[in-house]
């Protein structure tokens, strides 16, 4: 079984809508549900709060499915919300292709036909990118905004996700979105935005898409279940995780990080 990660109080507005990951009550509860917060996620068990939270994995591998509960869920919520500005004929452009960024390329191949742009500044996962669908790669940079609007005819992206979230980052997004576009935040690099009259491009929507519902959950592990995306997974001992965070402070994961007990 996969968990559903958003624990809410189940009785608010947002709950009762199945948004758990809005909950309106989550600083009363003390988390934000499973592995956030004061419970932490790095141990061999792990207490839920109600079975209702407990989804089939079907014939999915658990260690393999792990990262779709959020490294999937969180993409995926993210492209569902850009969805209308993504038609055929839109570019959707990804900032940052690691642990939830090579999923959203694989999303954005998937369930919508829109034109995947991927940036990012090691050549490496550009080229990780390129073999999972991505139309073209860019390095994340200044000059990285005319080449979009090169690609666009000028006009910008339709859908720009950033899975960096840095003040660069950011930038970046607003400088190459359309008017009428979509910019999601995804990053927790604590970036910011300025917003207001000439500040980004007329009637560009803002977004800071947090997590995902549990129905979207079951959808992205279908996705995984039928092959149509599949994350790249590093495995670990629990003894091991002092090594899993030197590998992120260097940046040399390949995909996403699954620590497994040690029995």
């Amino acid at each position: 079984m996969a968990v559903y990660g958003c624990w809410g109080c189940g009785r608010c507005k947002p709950c009762r809508q199945g948004a758990e990951n809005l909950c309106e009550h989550v600083v009363e509860l003390g988390s934000r549900g499973g592995g956030l917060g004061r419970d932490g996620g790095l141990a061999e068990f792990l207490l839920v709060p109600d079975a209702h939270y407990l989804v089939p994995l079907e014939e999915l591998d658990p260690v393999d499915a792990a990262p779709l509960t959020d490294a999937g869920l969180t993409p995926y919520h993210a492209i569902k919300q850009a969805l209308p500005v993504l038609g055929p004929d839109a570019t959707a452009v990804v900032i940052g292709v690691g642990g939830l960024g090579h999923l959203a390329v694989q999303l954005l191949r998937v369930i919508t036909a829109a034109r995947v742009v991927a940036l990012d500044v090691r050549d490496d996962k550009l080229a990780q990118t390129r073999a999972l669908g991505a139309d073209q790669t860019l390095t994340s940079n200044p000059n990285a905004a005319h080449a979009v609007r090169e690609l666009t005819g000028g006009v910008g992206a339709d859908a720009v996700l950033d899975f960096v979230g840095t003040d660069a980052t950011l930038a970046l997004a607003i400088s190459m979105v359309r008017s009428g576009g979509h910019v999601a935040i995804v990053g927790l690099a604590g970036g910011r935005l300025p917003v207001g009259y000439g500040a980004i491009p007329w009637e560009t929507k803002v977004v800071m898409p947090y997590w995902g519902t549990q129905a979207e959950l079951v959808e992205v592990l279908a996705l995984g279940a039928s092959g149509r995306i599949t994350p790249h997974v590093e495995r670990f001992q629990l003894d091991m995780v002092d090594e899993v965070y030197r590998r992120m402070r260097e940046g040399t994961l390949q995909g996403r990080a699954v620590v497994t007990p040690d029995h």
